[in-house]
């Protein structure tokens, strides 16, 4: 499912052919389908307008709405609203400020064959005649609608909508084209609250005043717009703070107005040029290709950028609901840590430079200002979880991302590994792996008895737990729901401390073992639909089988496979289908996007290299998916590794791998540390 056509003149998709973009750049966007994932619980992702790294991200809400707000299958709509977290499942949070232009607010839907999406934008037509489009900058959502009567210009706010429970809301206008409100709301699975002060700004006057069920309307008065607006359009804009309502008074009509909806388009267009360039692929089919850059494209959604130098002095909300101040650095916020951990935030280190520094001292921040596994009350942002950021953080000092409050966050670090609990097998296994990052991370501060310490107590528990519930399978192994595990089977958990593999031989045997992990994908054992196991077919080349590892993975993304498991049980019949598609139904069934976390895994799998355990900064290598890829790495880009697959002349790259060579040097056991991958070169896969 490809963009569609719309044929309102301002939107129109032919005024971005006029931009100096060359065709390398107009291409790329091209293959970004933000419709991928969309429909019913295939995914839960949005097509929304965004640019990397921002909370805003406006969309229609469907009615009824998916966990993100969005349906494709259901083109009834509650509004446009400008917030939302993508894939995380739970009850979804945001949603807020949502606004629709009708005078009832009923039964209005999407003409979805108008509907029109691509990176930094979104459009469609809806059944009452109104013409609606949308880009977005970091704190501002960009909104236009134009109305087929002048006369009946309405727009209808909703200041309490939202995903999830509102605890306070309001909305007061201050000035005849401006109003100022608030929302206080539940972040996904009803964790913590985060706190949104938001200004809007309309491009012509409005008169203001209650109607049922606690929405406003706005009427407006088109006589006085803007020449750069056409009779029957509106152009709403709404500023969104870091959580200071002080910070919206120092705006000016200059900071809000100063770019026209267009040159806004652009600029976000290029942003999502300059990150989807950091990876050229060549071969692949065409779609492949689309996934490829669609899965890059939501890499990037999260976390959020919370500060801004003109606004804000780097003032942010901290967890602890204190303010502080992010000294020469950019702070950021919300958080799915417990699955973006194993994917996406060693994606973002190795692709994003620029901002990798920023983001992993935000993420150490936390431990200074009182950091919880969930969501606490004092967010600024909706966020959802921060689990294993030990390891995130581990995995990106040892690449080489600078991360200056390291030290100040340990004993953080520390309180949080003590109050880790340990309740069932699958809380141990996790807790192991935190013991794990934490005792590595003290070795690398040299603090040298505390890595012994942590180190050990990590041992501890995986050998208390790992020989009772995970080493002698049995009849139970098989079983999802109910069976004192968190969304997984003791098949799929099992594998779930690869830092402990060796433990693991030395109970069971290196072939023996090896077995059973051919078992595991031979039986159709292996869930694609939930993160728990999902960086397991990457373990055969440390149980000496490099040469599997590249069937599997291909077979996982690009082929039609039997699915026994869904996100949280097995199924009733199992489903056979790929598990990415370029489409709506995108993913699985109850597949959850995770906020990147499955998208970074595509793209890993598809450029030939996988981070089996966070933390160490050593890549699993097999041939890419596709024939040839570059990477484009470090703060200026320059840097560049080449990733080729060849068999020679006369020679088929169908069969397994026999070597891989890094700038001419033979890796003998398939692996490669990211700070050698960044210092650029070729990395050739020979058959």
């Amino acid at each position: 499912m490809m963009r569609k056509s719309f044929g309102i003149a301002f939107v129109a998709l032919s005024l971005l052919l006029n931009w100096p973009l060359r065709a390398q750049q107009i291409s790329v966007l091209d293959k970004v389908n933000l419709y991928m994932g969309t429909a019913n619980d295939y995914g839960q992702m949005t097509p929304g307008a965004t640019v990397p790294y921002s909370q805003i991200q406006v969309c229609p809400d469907s009615k009824p709405r998916q966990h993100p707000g969005y349906d494709y299958e259901v083109p009834a709509i509650s509004g446009f609203s400008i917030n939302r977290l993508s894939g995380v499942g739970g009850s979804g949070c945001g949603g807020n400020v949502s606004l629709m232009p009708d005078a009832t607010g009923e039964g209005v839907q999407l003409l979805k064959q108008t509907e029109q999406a691509s990176p930094g934008y979104y459009s469609v037509q809806l059944s009452n005649g109104v013409g609606f489009a949308a880009t977005a900058d970091d704190q501002m959502a960009v909104e236009r609608f134009s109305f087929p009567d002048p006369s009946k210009a309405v727009l209808l706010l909703n200041p309490r909508s939202a995903f999830d429970k509102v605890f306070a809301a309001y909305f007061h206008q201050k000035t005849p084209s401006m109003g100022q409100g608030y929302a206080e709301c539940a972040n996904t699975c009803g964790r913590g609250r985060y706190h949104l002060h938001y200004r809007l700004y309309a491009s012509a006057p409005f008169v203001l005043d209650t109607i049922a069920d606690g929405r406003l309307r706005l009427t407006f008065d088109l006589s006085s717009q803007p020449s750069t607006l056409g009779p029957q359009d509106i152009e709403v804009r709404i500023v969104v703070s870091t959580g200071f309502a002080d910070e919206l008074e120092r705006l000016e009509e200059r900071d809000v107005w100063g770019r026209t909806f267009e040159a806004i388009l652009k600029r976000a267009q290029i942003r999502w040029q300059h990150f989807l360039s950091s990876v050229e692929v060549e071969g692949g089919t065409e779609d492949q290709q689309i996934i490829f850059y669609t899965s890059l494209y939501r890499t990037f959604h999260s976390p959020f950028r919370v500060t801004d130098n003109t606004l804000t002095r780097n003032r942010y909300l901290g967890t602890d609901g204190k303010v502080h101040e992010a000294k020469d650095f950019q702070y950021y916020s919300s958080w799915s840590l417990w699955d973006t951990y194993r994917t996406k935030f060693p994606l973002i280190t190795l692709l994003d430079g620029i901002h990798s520094s920023d983001i992993m001292q935000s993420l150490a921040q936390l431990y200074i200002t009182g950091k919880k596994d969930w969501s606490t009350d004092h967010e600024c942002v909706p966020t959802v979880r921060t689990e294993h950021a030990i390891a995130t953080l581990l995995d990106a000092y040892r690449q080489g991302i600078s991360i200056p409050s390291l030290r100040d966050a340990y004993p953080g670090m520390v309180a949080e590994v003590k109050r880790l609990s340990l309740k069932s097998p699958d809380q141990c296994l996790e807790a192991s792996g935190d013991f794990w990052a934490l005792g590595q991370l003290a070795g690398e501060l040299g603090m040298t008895n505390e890595a012994a310490r942590w180190s050990k107590r990590g041992e501890e528990i995986f050998d208390s737990i790992w020989p009772q519930a995970f080493q002698h399978i049995d009849e139970t192994f098989t079983k999802m729901r109910g069976n004192g595990l968190y969304q997984g089977t003791r098949w799929q958990y099992r594998w779930g401390a690869p830092m402990y593999l060796n433990r693991m031989i030395d109970l069971v045997g290196k072939k023996e073992l090896a077995g059973q992990l051919q078992t595991f994908f031979r039986d159709e054992l292996y869930n694609q639909g939930n993160e728990p196991d999902i960086h397991v077919p990457f373990l055969f080349g440390r149980l000496g089988m490099p040469q599997l590892t590249n069937g599997i993975v291909r077979s996982l993304a690009t082929e039609s496979v039997t699915h026994r498991y869904g996100g949280n049980d097995a199924y009733p019949t199992p489903f056979v289908g790929c598990a990415f598609v370029n489409r709506p139904r995108g993913y699985c069934p109850e597949m959850d996007e995770d906020d990147g976390a499955m998208s970074a895994w595509y793209v890993f799998a598809s450029i030939g290299m996988y981070p089996l355990v966070v933390g160490e900064a050593i890549y699993e290598l097999f041939p890419p998916l596709f024939d040839k890829v570059t990477l484009h790495l470090g703060t200026d880009r320059q840097t560049t590794v080449v990733i080729t697959k060849a068999g020679g002349k006369g020679k088929s790259t169908n069969g397994p791998c026999k070597r891989v060579t890094w700038n001419g040097k033979r890796l003998r056991n398939f692996q490669l540390s990211v700070k050698e991958l960044k210092k650029g070169g070729e990395l050739f896969f020979h058959y």
